[in-house]
């Protein structure tokens, strides 16, 4: 009979780590509460999905389950890569220290990200930077153009869902996404930057944690936001009509939790599709 070690963790999602700048990020809190876990004797830091959040805040309803929440992004690390100053987080420091209000956070986080964008952008920026987030472009080519093509024209579109966009954009024709990638490229550029910065940082926390003894668990959404790039991107693996409208979504019955029950909306796997292809995005996402 197989023996496993008795373990034991701590269930703390990134978001809730202490901090002067609205919301946990990956920065020196992340860094000692991983040193604590240590000292506490334990085994695993367990994390909700670190996803880009949707519409209620939600890490189960993101923009995708492969791309990363940009508020996640420690910014004095950014000021330790020369992508910021100390005075561009005065906006950040307003914000409140116990809880997330995430409806002023967001707006405040996007604006100094986009001043790191711009930092980036002057034509002094190390060349070597400029080498790392090329080559994590190409190396994250099967879900970030994607990502941030989806990102871009819900942008333009004000926020809206996909399914609420022009048929052209919303069917993905081929015209349709080579206009807006040829008249958006800065823009395009600019949420590879992010995500590349984002998983930068993510990356050495879990390095570090890892080679303290710490393993990492989590999980991944259950299923995919309907209103994701995945969705929008690969429809041919969803329950999806010919106007890309679910045929089927996620709930649950009635229990102990809801006498009625829950309908989450998310559209429903094609497993059929899924596995003639060796089920190919579940390998890539996990």
């Amino acid at each position: 009979m197989a023996r496993f070690k008795r373990a034991s963790g701590v269930l703390m999602h990134p978001t809730s780590l202490p901090g002067k700048y609205g919301i946990g990020s990956f920065g020196a809190q992340a860094l000692a509460f991983i040193d604590w876990l240590v000292d506490a004797g334990q085994t695993y830091w367990q994390i909700c999905p670190l996803v880009p959040t949707g519409y209620g805040d939600s890490p189960y309803q993101g923009f995708s389950a492969f791309a990363g929440n940009p508020n996640l992004i420690d910014p004095e690390l950014l000021i330790e890569m020369g992508l910021l100053e100390a005075a561009d987080l005065r906006n950040l420091t307003d914000l409140p220290e116990d809880h997330v209000d995430f409806g002023a956070l967001i707006p405040a986080k996007a604006a100094v990200l986009r001043k790191a964008w711009n930092h980036y952008n002057r034509k002094d920026s190390p060349v070597n930077l400029k080498k790392e987030i090329a080559d994590f472009r190409r190396s994250s080519r099967s879900w970030l153009e994607d990502y941030a093509l989806f990102m871009v024209i819900k942008e333009l579109n004000g926020g809206r869902p996909w399914d609420e966009w022009d048929e052209g954009l919303r069917l993905r024709r081929p015209a349709s996404l080579e206009q807006v990638r040829r008249e958006q490229k800065e823009e395009l550029a600019y949420h590879v930057f992010i995500q590349y910065m984002f998983h930068r940082q993510w990356k050495s926390v879990k390095d570090t944690a890892n080679r303290k003894g710490i393993s990492i668990i989590g999980d991944l959404p259950i299923f995919i936001a309907f209103d994701s790039s995945d969705c929008w991107a690969r429809p041919e693996l969803f329950q999806l009509d010919e106007q890309r409208r679910p045929t089927n979504i996620a709930g649950v019955p009635p229990d102990y939790f809801s006498e009625t029950g829950q309908l989450w909306g998310n559209p429903l796997y094609d497993w059929d599709a899924m596995e003639a292809n060796g089920f190919r995005w579940w390998t890539e996402v996990l």
